[in-house]
């Protein structure tokens, strides 16, 4: 299967239109690897509404709230909201509308509009599709730190792909919801409006594996 199978407006509806940038790579996991050259390159189409300061561009509408760090390059688009105490680094972009909350770490990902990552979030190299809501405590990991092989592989379609890459979170479709603490595994795919429970673990790639080990109508229990 090709990275061109992963098409991302089915996941993202208007992420192409909102960040045409992304357009320039053909897989999600490429998009958030090279997130902040994309980031980067964006800044310079904005207008006079953005306040840019060390590669970071605040519009004049969005709220950074005393104690948030943003490291450039970044991009807090229109009515935006950066809570006390969170931390945006490595090539982030918030469309309209976002809002990060206290003590939320956002790392080399991409959120579209109306998004809102509740409190204590950590997103790492993802990308969140518009109107998707996490609970506190949610996290979106982005790395194998327990394996010797760190490579990351999706499931699309009901098959394992690998991508190639170690860093890569998830891909949530637009309209989703993502419970309180609970943990999406790196690679997870989520289509538009998933929603994952309170507490759960999402690992894609481990269920289909499961699958496979208990073969077609074994009694597994």
């Amino acid at each position: 299967m090709s990275e061109s199978a992963v098409a991302l407006p089915s996941y993202i509806a208007d992420a192409l239109a909102t960040f045409p940038l992304l357009a320039s790579h053909g897989a999600p996991w490429s998009m958030v690897t090279h997130a902040a050259a994309l980031v980067r390159a964006a800044l310079r189409s904005l207008g006079s509404e953005y306040t840019i300061t060390d590669a970071v561009a605040i519009h004049h509408s969005a709220v950074v709230e005393p104690g948030a760090v943003i490291r450039g390059p970044a991009i807090v688009s229109r009515n935006c909201t950066v809570a006390a105490h969170a931390y945006l680094r490595g090539g982030v972009f918030l469309d309209e509308d976002v809002r990060i909350g206290t003590s939320c770490e956002v790392k080399a990902s991409f959120i579209f509009r109306g998004s809102a990552l509740a409190h204590l979030n950590y997103a790492g190299d993802s990308l969140i599709g518009a109107s998707v809501n996490l609970e506190a405590g949610a996290v979106l990991a982005n790395h194998f730190n327990e394996r010797t092989d760190k490579r990351i592989s999706v499931v699309i379609g009901g098959r394992i792909v690998p991508t190639g890459v170690e860093k890569f979170g998830a891909l949530v479709g637009d309209g989703s919801r993502i419970g309180a603490n609970a943990v999406t595994t790196p690679g997870t795919v989520l289509p538009p409006q998933s929603v994952v429970g309170r507490l759960a673990l999402v690992d894609q790639v481990a269920e289909i594996e499961l699958r496979r080990h208990d073969g077609p109508g074994r009694d597994s229990r």
